[in-house]
């Protein structure tokens, strides 16, 4: 049991800490010095929402139609 709240409380806190990291650094992106290299957010949280808003309607609609039988 303690094994799986650390797997969760990990995949919590590394999301939430990339979160904080990309919201941190968005408002300031300021072109590196790094040639080519732009001061970009590390996660595209447009993918991710979109990606989650799927996963959930199929998880979902999965459960309804097992629900319904």
């Amino acid at each position: 049991m303690r094994l799986l709240l650390g797997i969760v409380l990990g995949v919590f806190l590394t999301i939430g800490s990339a979160y904080v990291y990309d919201a941190s650094t968005a408002s300031t992106a300021a072109p590196s010095t790094q040639a080519g290299v732009e001061g970009r957010p590390m996660v595209n949280w447009d993918v991710v929402r979109s990606n989650w808003h799927g996963w959930s309607s199929n998880l979902r609609s999965t459960w309804h139609r097992l629900a319904s039988r």
